[in-house]
This record gives structure tokens, sequence and C-alpha cells, in this order.
């Protein structure tokens, strides 16, 4: 569920959860503004509720516990913060492991082009065998852009971060030009393939899946910054429909090319010639920029937090230190699994799949179940949110034990090759 209606009306004002309040009609607004926010006694609730009505839009986090407070249970209204609390926790550790994923994928990238740049070709032929020996791991390269990341997550200002935002944008979509015109240079193989994989390569796509919700954290923020945010639906579903498009062609075509040689990141299969050797540096380029956007979501939760516990002389201080905290916490988390694939499903399967599938419709539900919902819109929000919850099991179950499986193998050639 990319986005909800969350609309309530109440005398004069209609109250939307995503974008809080919204007037019927211009005197409506000012009566209304006049009795809720001047009146000089009012109760602890009706003071939340002048504090919401002056705020254009909500977090996801505040949604949840504005939807939890509006519900019938009493006591959901009571630990209505508690809803708060779980998505911000959510949220900081799902957008944290985009950011550790983006280590790894950077890493790998810039890996192989600087191992491979020595007999690296003008001539572009498919790449004949994938196993590298590599000079140095993969975690020295993630060393290598901690301190470039860190000064990166420093910038604050955001027309900066527009800029960073449309760097990304223009390096990413010209890089996928460049792969999926590879990708179609011949005529892919695919009599010899399997049309179905199996049951536990199922649950890893799942997780990896649900991953590419990895901008819900971003929905409402965005929708608050536009000139325009009546129309942000239409933008979210006609970007939505792009990129699964872009998804959909490029794992297809990506698979038929390639088989079961696939790897975990498209751009390690492309030929070792210095035009997609250029195409995996502009990727890494566009991922660099991407980082600062996913880390704004979990520092702009974090930081306010811990500079309200100090003096605001240290503020300043404290805020650099967080941040960099945060980075190197990225950093080390992927130097402890540097396995691209895992992670990614690891991540979508524990947290995208809370936010983006369980959390969404159990919020529609607590808040419309009083005013007559519809049994077939309780049934398709009772759906969605029981595939997210199996999906998030089984998911993480199989992500973590691949992960195990893997560790007893490296640990398992690691002692043969010292004794």
């Amino acid at each position: 569920m990319g986005k909800m209606s969350l609309l309530r009306k109440d005398d004069n004002c209609e109250r939307n959860l995503f974008s809080v309040c919204k007037a019927t009609s211009s005197s409506s607004s000012s009566s209304s503004s006049n009795n809720s926010l001047v009146s000089p006694q009012k109760d602890p609730p009706e003071e939340a509720d002048a504090l919401l009505l002056q705020k254009s839009f909500v977090s996801y986090e505040e949604t949840t516990m504005y939807s939890l407070e509006t519900c019938p249970n009493p006591w959901l209204r009571t630990h209505s913060v508690w809803g708060r609390y779980i998505v911000s926790f959510l949220l900081i550790i799902t957008q944290l492991g985009f950011c550790s994923v983006y280590f790894m994928f950077m890493a790998d990238n810039l890996q192989q082009i600087v191992e491979e740049a020595h007999f690296t070709s003008n001539v572009c032929q498919p790449r004949k065998s994938l196993v590298l020996t590599p000079v140095l791991d993969a975690r020295f390269y993630m060393l290598t852009i901690l301190p470039f990341l860190i000064l990166l997550v420093l910038v604050q200002n955001p027309q900066v971060l527009s800029i960073f935002s449309t760097l990304a944008t223009i390096t990413t979509l010209g890089s996928l030009a460049l792969i999926f015109e590879y990708l179609i240079q011949e005529t892919p193989r695919h009599s010899s393939l399997p049309l179905v994989a199996s049951w536990k390569t199922f649950l890893l796509f799942f997780g990896t899946a649900i991953f590419t919700f990895e901008g819900v954290g971003m929905v409402l923020p965005l929708k608050s910054q536009m000139k325009s945010p009546q129309q942000f639906p239409a933008v979210l579903y006609l970007g939505m429909s792009f990129v699964i498009f872009l998804y959909i062609c490029l794992g297809t075509l990506g698979y038929m090319k390639f088989g079961s040689d696939t790897q975990a990141s498209i751009t390690l299969n492309l030929p070792n010639c210095w035009l997609y050797q250029s195409v995996k540096l502009m990727y890494s380029v566009g991922i660099f920029f991407t980082y600062a956007l996913q880390f704004h979501v979990p520092a702009e939760i974090i930081i306010p937090y811990v500079i309200s516990r100090v003096s605001e002389n240290w503020a300043l201080f404290v805020d650099l230190t967080v941040r960099t905290a945060l980075v190197c916490l990225t950093c080390f988390s992927a130097v402890l699994i540097p396995r691209l694939d895992l992670v990614i499903s690891l991540v979508g399967s524990v947290s995208s799949s809370a936010l983006a599938l369980i959390i969404p419709p159990l919020l529609e539900i607590t808040t419309f179940y009083s005013e007559k919902m519809s049994c077939v819109t309780i049934a398709k929000d009772i759906m969605i949110s029981i595939l997210g919850l199996l999906g998030c099991v089984f998911g993480t179950y199989q992500a973590l034990y691949e992960m195990t499986q893997q560790a007893h193998f490296s640990m398992a050639n690691w002692t043969r090759v010292y004794t």
C-alpha cells in the first residue's frame, strides 16, 4: 500500500492523517481556528488537537499515533504513543539497513573496477569468468568510502541535498540506459532456464522484492515539500508504475542473459571494458549521493531527540557526532555481513514488510472500523497484513539461515587454509 486515504470529518474540518487538516471553506477554517486554538481552557487531548491542527503534514510515525488516538479501542488509544515508537524504530532500522546495502554495493563495484583495471580493454566481450581472486577484500573498499560518506551526511542544506538528488537521478538513469542497451544486444538464451525456483529462493525473493519499497519512509516528507500536495497521488502512482516496469524488465532480461550466473548486483555481470566500467562508476556515484537522502530519515528521528537532552552550546557538536556515529554503524554492519543479496533480503523481510504491508492496512482498519467499513475492505486489509507477516517471519528465517551457512562455510575454508 503506497498510500492510504485516512480521512475524518470533524465539524468544519476535514482531517486527513497524511495531510492533517484541510479547511472546507475559508470562513469555516477561520472559525475552527479561533475555536480550537485561541480558547484559554483546554483539556490535554484538546491541546494535542490544537497542535495537530497547526501542522500541515505529519510523518509516518505521527500518522500511526494519531490513527491509534482516534480508534474505538480504549487500550489502543491509551498506548497510542507506542505506535509512534514502533514505527520510528522500524524506520531507523530500515533506512540504516538501506545505507549498509549501499556500502556493499559501492564496495563490490569499486573492487571490480580497481582490480580489473590492468586488463580492461576497449572491446566489450561477455565476461568469461565471474570468479575473482581479489587482491584486497571488499571490506577495505568500504573503509575507503567511509570518510567521504561522513563528509556527505554533514551537509544539511536542503538545496544542496536537492542537487545531490538530481545528480543521483541523472547518473542512475544514464547507467540503466547503458545496462539495458547491453542486455538487449544479443538474443537472450532462455530454453534451458528453469521457470520456477525452489521455495527457499522464493522466501529470499520476497525480502528482496519488499526491499524495493525503500522509499516508504520518504513518502510523507516528499508530499509535505510539494508545491501542490493534492497532486501527490498521481505522482506516486506514476512513479511506482515506472519503477515496477523497470524492475520487471531489468530482472527478466538480466536473468535471461546471465542465467544462474546472475550476481546480486547486475552491474557485476557487465563486460570488462571501459564503457561498462564507467557504468559501474556512474551507478556507484548515484548510490553515493542517494546515501545522503536515505540517511535523512533516521537522522531526523534520532538527532532532534538527542539534541533535546543536551544544552544549546553542545547542540552542534552532538549533531555532528551522532551523524558520524550512524554512518560508522552502517559501515560496521556492512563489514560484518558483506553479502549484498542476503542483507537486502533480511532488511526487506524484517522491517520493510512491516512498514509497507503490515502496518498501513491495520491503520486503515483501526481508523475507520467504527465508520462501517465494507467487509471487502476489511478482508483485503487483513489479507495484506497476513501476507506481510508471513513474509516477514519466513523471509527473516531463511535470510538468517543462509547467513549462518555462509559463516560456517567461510570458517571451514579459513580452518583448511591455516591447518
